[in-house]
């Protein structure tokens, strides 16, 4: 394991199973030590294509150098599901909107039209919102992307469930069948959005499982690490993977996994920074029960750094859907004025 400046330490994935396919002893402890004592860390390695990570950041920007009319033809306001564009300074992130604009993006799916009333977060499955006349190759570099990121999601998962001392497939069957990853096209704009201030992304935990973050090199991304008062930035390395871990690996080990706080600052004004997030995430309907933990893994777990205002729940589609309502008020209220209700309640 290699340490980048600020204490982010580097894994690479090509060494994480010996020649028998099992996962070295080396590579479990440092990805143990990483996720338990920063809950971030790089991953190199990881079988991206030689030119992958370079187009897609150029079909990327290529798309929010389209007029804006022509982004606004997927605007996310016309889906119910929370998908497609959103405009700079329209998703809120603790109560105050951050200097970005984004496309979100998910499985592609029919939507759910017939469910329980008490599991409302069958909404947010449906169709994605795509230029694909405007910009056909989008849709084609992202969706590949979703797929390598999926693979290394699961390889991820795996080997933390190892380091957990559990079965290799003890996350799998959450995932299993229809899982609920969440992606992100993400343009950072400074200066333009008065209300966000130096707030590119406010301070948040992540609320799925592991995340998988690809950043340009500007740089902005910051952690505080469970116990720290100062902010460590993460320092971009050129084609990696940021990874951290999402609320519901914290709720199943008591806190032994940590759901890191972390912040992005607004690029400086005239700056643009691009940033493709993808959340490797369970099927809506899961709910995650707690972790057997070795008494020695228990004595170390923190227990849940809950938030009273943003509880975390062991129910994945209720704690996404918990954050997309916060997230994009606009559309909830276009769309599902009940849920607003029912939060404000």
């Amino acid at each position: 394991m290699q340490n980048t400046p600020g204490s982010i330490p580097t894994l690479d994935l090509s060494t994480a199973r010996s020649a028998d396919g099992s996962f070295t002893p080396e590579f479990i402890e440092d990805l143990r030590t990483a996720a338990h004592t920063v809950g971030f860390f790089h991953v190199v390695g990881y079988g991206a294509g030689p030119t992958q990570v370079d187009d897609l950041f150029d079909v990327t920007r290529r798309f929010f150098d389209l007029p804006l009319e022509e982004r606004l033809t997927i605007h996310n306001r016309i889906s119910p599901h929370f998908r497609g564009y959103a405009g700079l300074g329209t998703e809120i992130t603790r109560g105050r909107p951050d200097a970005r604009e984004q496309i979100d993006f998910s499985p592609e799916r029919a939507p759910v039209t017939d469910y329980p009333a008490d599991e409302p977060y069958w909404l947010l499955q449906g169709p994605n919102l795509w230029p694909r006349e405007a910009l056909p190759e989008l849709e084609d570099k992202a969706m590949a992307w979703a797929d390598l990121m999926s693979r290394v999601g699961a390889e991820l998962l795996s080997a933390i469930a190892v380091a957990l001392y559990l079965p290799e497939d003890y996350f799998a069957e959450p995932f299993a069948g229809t899982p609920a990853w969440m992606a992100k096209l993400v343009h950072y704009v400074g200066g333009v959005v008065d209300e966000a201030g130096s707030q590119g992304v406010g301070a948040h935990a992540d609320y799925g499982f592991v995340t998988l973050l690809l950043q340009d090199e500007v740089g902005g991304l910051e952690v505080l690490p469970h116990g720290a008062d100062d902010w460590v930035p993460v320092t971009p390395i050129p084609g990696a993977l940021v990874v951290n871990l999402g609320e519901m690996l914290e709720v199943a080990t008591e806190g032994y996994l940590a759901a890191t706080i972390h912040r992005v600052t607004a690029p400086a004004p005239g700056v643009d920074r691009y940033a493709i997030p993808f959340f490797f995430s369970p099927r809506l309907d899961a709910v995650i029960d707690p972790v057997p933990l070795t008494e020695e893994l228990k004595a170390a777990a923190r227990g849940i750094s809950d938030d009273p205002e943003n509880p975390m729940l062991s129910s994945y589609g209720s704690n996404v859907l918990k954050g997309r309502v916060r997230a994009h008020p606009d559309v909830t209220e276009l769309h599902h004025p009940e849920l607003l209700q029912r939060q404000e309640h």
